[in-house]
This record gives structure tokens, sequence and C-alpha cells, in this order.
């Protein structure tokens, strides 16, 4: 059985609660991580999430999805060949039989040198033990450019599809057949897949519900805040290898929020609920409109079916959106606090010194408000109980540096400055702490870096973990 496939009864919307509701047990907000291409499965009673890294192969493991923030991660790969042990890209870990097969793409420094790799793990676990297992190349493309694996299962077969060299883009969809999870065992064939832009086909991923096969993928440079998703079908018995056989949706099924600050969702997944009765995406967006390929964060959301049997995405929630947990999830009682001293659990925030505050971040704060400040001396601390507190805000050209401290210990000095405005990041992550209260002081030091414009911290949301 191939991990991740999804079928079974339609969902009910999940709804699109917005951050000023008071979250209560039960709830979570992204995001989920601070890496771009995830990809999560619910195992053995665990979520497992991997994001490209870039040095290695990581996974965050929570019995939560409210907890995978706060998670800390397990290396289950790095590679000593200099020839596939830089930009490792889009992990992807699917179990066949008794064992995981672990996906990604990588290269020796050059871009155009991205090649297909298969792990294999050595026990029944998605966090391996792995050791190396394939080259994935199909004939007709042994040295050509190739990224972002997915696994295709249709009709008692195995498929891999990528985004590669083809006639229609340099990032395209193929498809190839093979034998087994390690053996690529013919020529792939390209896919003309629509999209917003015409440059790039890539991150092909796969849903199987009545009677069809469907195909999503990303669109679109990924540093465009245009980057979305498109989607194709396939009926049942329909050979895969036959271009023709694909039927494509008209126009993107998500896409950028403005209204909501998403820009860029795309590079996605799918897993169930740990009682196997929702359907998720898993995906990376941005919540700026600039060019860039920083500030991709991993982001969840549920997703339903529509009455002609088509997936239903919706539209990205905005980030810091207070979301019911998926079904059968056991919960963390996590809670927010935010800028202005309101919090949905035991927690506060109280300031020294004269600080700005207003709503002019829209939706790039929690809330649609923040506090800011530039004077040396000036502090904010949060009180909370719980064992751990994450500090998102606004990071930005005009910021400067912090120095942080838990339960009045050292210091720890953080820059809140960006090349960029980008809001609700993740500016500080606690250690972890014995469950009780605590205090964390965040002090304006009134000092910047050189490329800097000004010496500005911004105080927005506290996510707090209770066990």
């Amino acid at each position: 059985m191939l991990t991740g496939l999804l079928s079974g009864a339609p969902t009910t919307s999940a709804g699109d609660a917005g951050a000023g509701r008071a979250a209560a047990a039960g709830t979570f907000r992204n995001p989920l991580n601070t890496g771009p291409d995830p990809f999560m499965t619910h195992w053995n009673g665990m979520y497992h999430l991997t994001a490209t890294q870039g040095d290695s192969i990581r996974m965050w493991r929570s019995p939560s999805l409210g907890t995978l923030l706060a998670a800390d991660p397990v290396t289950v790969w790095t590679d000593s060949d200099a020839s596939r042990n830089r930009n490792i890209w889009a992990p992807e870990f699917y179990r066949f039989g008794d064992r995981w097969y672990l996906y990604y793409t990588a290269d020796d420094g050059v871009d155009d040198h991205h090649r297909l790799y298969v792990l294999e793990s050595d026990r029944d676990d998605p966090a391996g033990p792995y050791h190396f297992k394939a080259k994935l190349a199909p004939p007709d493309h042994a040295n050509d450019f190739a990224i972002d694996a997915g696994i295709l299962q249709h009709d008692g077969r195995l498929y891999l599809a990528y985004s590669g060299i083809n006639q229609y883009q340099h990032n395209g969809l193929n498809i190839a057949p093979m034998s087994d999870p390690y053996t690529v065992s013919g020529d792939a064939v390209a896919i003309d897949g629509a999209g917003g832009c015409p440059e790039v086909r890539e991150g092909p991923e796969f849903l199987y519900r009545n009677g069809r096969t469907w195909m999503t993928y990303s669109a679109c440079d990924t540093g465009k805040p245009d980057y979305q998703i498109q989607m194709m079908s396939l009926p049942s018995n329909a050979d895969p290898l036959r271009p023709g056989n694909w039927t494509q949706h008209p126009g993107p099924v998500f896409s950028r929020a403005d209204d909501r600050g998403v820009y860029g969702p795309g590079h996605h997944a799918f897993f169930r609920s740990p009682d196997g009765a929702e359907d998720w995406i898993v995906y990376h967006a941005k919540t700026t409109s600039d060019y860039t390929y920083s500030n991709r964060t991993t982001r969840a959301q549920k997703f339903t079916w529509k009455a002609d049997g088509s997936p239903d995405f919706g539209r990205p929630v905005a980030l810091g959106a207070t979301q019911d947990l998926p079904s059968g999830d056991p919960g963390t009682g996590t809670y927010w606090i935010n800028d202005d001293g309101r919090s949905s659990g035991d927690g506060t925030v109280s300031y020294t010194g004269t600080w700005n505050s207003g709503t002019g971040c829209a939706a790039q704060c929690f809330w649609g408000d923040d506090h800011w400040s530039d004077r040396a001396g000036n502090t904010a601390t949060y009180s909370f109980t719980g064992t751990r507190i994450a500090l998102l805000s606004v990071r930005d050209t005009g910021n400067g540096i912090a120095a942080v401290s838990v339960d009045g210990g050292p210091e720890q000095r953080l820059d809140y400055y960006g090349p960029l405005r980008t809001g609700e990041t993740l500016q500080y992550l606690s250690p972890g702490l014995p469950y009780g209260r605590h205090t964390v002081r965040v002090r304006v030091t009134g000092e910047h870096n050189d490329r800097s414009g000004a010496s500005f911290v911004s105080i927005d949301r506290a996510e707090v973990y209770t066990n």
C-alpha cells in the first residue's frame, strides 16, 4: 500500500476561521514549519513532516499538528558523495510493504546537475535509518536536469512523476514507468500541463477518488507571488503514459489570496487526518508579494470534494488563522498571546517604555496589529503557563537587534532584520521548559546590522505550548 493515498467518503469543510476567533482546545495555527517544499504523512500515531533544508534531509515528528512548529528535527540523511550532497530539495517518503522509500533531488553544487535519488529504510519507520538505494533516471533523460519526484500508483502499477526537461519547459511534467519503488523501467513521456506562467510545471502529487486519478502540480516560478496549483485528471484503466488520457482542469485550483496576505501557495502534498475521515493539503506560501525564494513557510488546511467528484481546495487561509485540528488529532492545549495583551489561554504581555502600536500592518500581522520600538532599553515581557513559546512578528529592512531572556536568565541576541518585509515570521523559539509559569523578555538594544536602516523590534503573536 502506498502511504498517503486518499480514499473514503467525502468530508466536510474545516471552515475559514479568522485569527480573531479565540482558540479553544482542538485548534492550531500555521505555520507548521519554517521550510518550503513540505511533505507529510500521519503514521503510527505521529505526523511526520519533511521540508527542503539544502544540506541534508530532516524530519519533524509530533503527535499533534499543533506542536509541529515546536518539534525538534531528526536528521535522517546526509551524504558524503560529492555528486549528490548539495542543494538537497523536496524530500518525499512512501511506504511499500514494510519499508519506506525516501525520494529527493540533489546536485554537486551546479543547479543543472540536479538528479533524482531514492533511499530505502532499514526498518518499518519513516524516520529511518535509511541507506542509499538508487539513482532514478529514465533512459531517454539519463543525464538531464530532474527535480521534485512524486510517485503515482495507478491500476496496480508504479510510475515516477517529476519535473524536468521536455519539449514544453525546462521544468516540465514527465512520467516514467517503474518496475518497483527504486527502478525506472522505461522512457519518460512529457505532459503538457497548463499554468498561469509559461516557465515551470513542478511538484506533481496525486489523489485517488471517484474513479479518477487527480494530478496536481505547481506552476510559475516559485519566487513569484503567482506560484499556484493546477490540476489534471486521468480515468481508471487509462494509461498514464499516453498524454492524451489526461484532462486539464481549467484555471488554478489553489492560488494567491492577497486579502489574506497569502502569496505563492504551492509545492504541496496530501495527508489524511489521524482517524482517516478528513483530507488535508500541506503546502508552502509567503507573506510578501515581492519576488523571493525566502519566507516560504509550511502550512496546512483541510479540503473537501465537489459534487462532480473533483477536489475542492478552497482558498488559502491567512497565516495565523485559527483552524480546527484534524479529526482524531489528540490536541495540544496550545494557545496564542496577542501583542495587545489578549490571549486564548493563561498568558499576557506587558511593556516598559513607550512603544508604537497600530493596525497598519493589516494581513501581515496576527489580528492585524502589532507593537514596535527602536528605543534602547524598552522591553516586552510575555508571561505564560506552559513548556515552550514561539515569538512571531514582522521582519523588515528597518528592524534591529533584540536581546531575549527566559525567566531572567542570560540574554540571547536576535536580529529582526530582513531584506524585505515579511509578516508573522518566526523570530524565536524557546528551549523546552518544565511545565509551569515562565517569562520571556524581549529587550530593544537600539542596535542594528550594517544592512538595516533602523533599529526597530516588532512584537506580535506568541504561540504557547503546554505539553
